[in-house]
């Protein structure tokens, strides 16, 4: 069977085609996508943007292979708004995951819909800036006309179904990262909903309550993009959702970081999880449990920002930590260079303490750099075990996880055997993925096992030796954040 997987992420949009038969990638492409940045935490993208990277990408691809597609599945960066007016346009730029700007929105819904408490106790999560339902509240306030012409909300990937197929609707994964869902029952909260915008509720889509195939390609996206008519669209989902079956997280105990753009660190869950004190959201599977998730808004932005400060290569840059000690000789980076979700301080700013005249170094500061952003995993860590969720392995996805210095540092911090499968586009080859096991039927444990393989060159064994020292490097680390928290209220 020829299946696609399309991952729509932040700064790229990417296409996959495998052959399950052959257990083989037929193709793979890739293509940038802008990003609009305006001061008070602005991000946005248009969604047009997205539909030429795709129409780039696949005419990239043999059109005698595209020809052969059995079926095709979308997954899509998370919590974004994609405002669609019942003639089929988008009526403002898609508010991204990254986006802050809606901290005031965000509060006066938990207001109006029982405050932070209640609201996380009802539906699982809290309303956080990023999360899609302070997207919709900021058009509705500032733009109240645009909102008044929305005939359906979607998220990223929902809006590339829609291009494909025609039909609107939503994945109970992705649906669970707006804000707006309920994680306990799969069901919009009205409560929520309504504190959000008027006459929202007749405006948000079927939620899809399990990996299901949406219909078959219409004809003008078949021909736009050289696929069969008969070619099928799966659900598709959140990109951490589509990454936790590519990389095999769909039973509990296995846990996986994406060290991308964000950092998430996630794992499964046969039932749903809360976390009082907020370190991770309540997500919903696209499995038929539920996945926990943390996620930090600084990963591999901080550690190219510093890669790119001392105008090192991707190679030089690994050298050089090599060259370095535990705990960076009393550096330590509060990586909050994006304002930060976990901990939740959305007008955070990147600091660097300790500083002595012996140790400010390059070396120390790319160090130090790699550690900071690792401690905010391990606040994770330190949530999910103390809801009784053990962690046998930890699984690594994104860019980062090509470093060996950083596979080490994780698996040193956390205690726990650290892999890394061949295929690391993890969000797209679950996409697709999804898509074999939406039409194969069967188990998708099976699935995985079949399908995804991982390096045994890039294993981490933890040296226990250091797990102490860096749980002391950790504890500072969140005496730090603690002590300098109200400074970026």
């Amino acid at each position: 069977m020829i299946c696609v997987g399309v991952d729509l992420g932040t700064q790229s949009l990417k296409v996959i085609v495998y052959d399950s038969k052959k257990h083989a990638l037929s193709a793979k492409v890739s293509c940038p996508v802008p990003m609009i940045e305006k001061e008070g935490g602005v991000r946005e993208q248009k969604a047009e943007w997205w539909l030429d990277a795709m129409r780039y990408c696949f005419s990239q691809i043999e059109s005698s292979l595209l020809a052969k597609v059995d079926v095709i599945s979308v997954s899509g960066q998370q919590h974004g708004f994609v405002p669609l007016s019942a003639e089929g346009h988008v009526l403002y730029n898609v508010k991204l995951w990254c986006d802050t700007s809606t901290v005031e929105e965000c509060r006066e819904i938990e207001e109006a819909a029982g405050g932070r408490a209640g609201v996380s106790l009802r539906c699982g999560n809290p309303i956080l800036p990023g999360y899609t339902a302070g997207k919709i509240r900021w058009l509705y306030k500032h733009h109240r006309n645009l909102y008044d012409r929305i005939s359906c909300v979607l998220l990223p990937h929902d809006y590339i179904n829609w291009y494909l197929t025609g039909k609107t609707v939503m994945e109970r994964g992705d649906a669970s990262g707006t804000g707006l869902m309920n994680i306990f029952n799969g069901q919009w909260d009205e409560k929520t909903v309504n504190a959000c915008a008027t006459g929202l509720m007749e405006r948000l889509p079927e939620i899809r309550m399990t990996a299901s195939i949406i219909s078959s390609v219409r004809p003008e996206a078949a021909s736009e993009f050289h696929l069969p008519e008969s070619c099928l669209v799966a659900c598709g989902g959140g990109d951490n959702m589509m990454s936790a079956i590519g990389t095999g997280c769909v039973r509990e105990g296995a846990v996986t970081i994406s060290l991308g753009t964000s950092g998430t660190l996630f794992t499964f869950s046969e039932k749903p999880l809360y976390d009082k004190n907020g370190r991770f959201a309540s997500f919903c599977s696209s499995t038929g449990g539920w996945l926990p998730l943390l996620c930090t808004m600084n990963c591999t932005v901080t550690s190219e920002s510093v890669r790119k400060l001392f105008s090192m290569s991707h190679t030089e840059f690994d050298m050089c930590l090599s060259k370095t000690s535990p705990l960076s000789d009393g550096l330590v980076m509060l990586p909050f260079l994006n304002g930060e979700r976990v901990p939740d301080l959305p007008h955070g700013n990147g600091v660097i303490l300790g500083i002595r005249d012996w140790n400010l170094t390059r070396e120390n500061i790319l160090r130090c750099a790699l550690e900071g952003v690792s401690y905010g995993f391990m606040l994770a860590l330190d949530a999910l075990r103390e809801n009784s969720v053990s962690v046998d392995i930890i699984t690594l996805t994104g860019g980062g996880s090509g470093s060996s210095f950083w596979r080490q540092l994780i698996a040193d911090m956390s205690g726990c055997v650290v892999r890394v499968p061949y295929e690391n586009e993890s969000a797209a080859f679950g996409a697709l993925l999804q898509g074999l096991w939406c039409v194969q039927g069967g188990c998708i444990e099976d699935i995985i096992n079949e399908h995804v393989i991982f390096d045994p060159s890039k294993q981490a064994i933890p040296d226990n030796n250091k797990k102490d020292i860096y749980k002391k490097g950790y504890e500072k680390w969140l005496s730090y954040v603690n002590l300098l928290s109200p400074v970026f209220k």
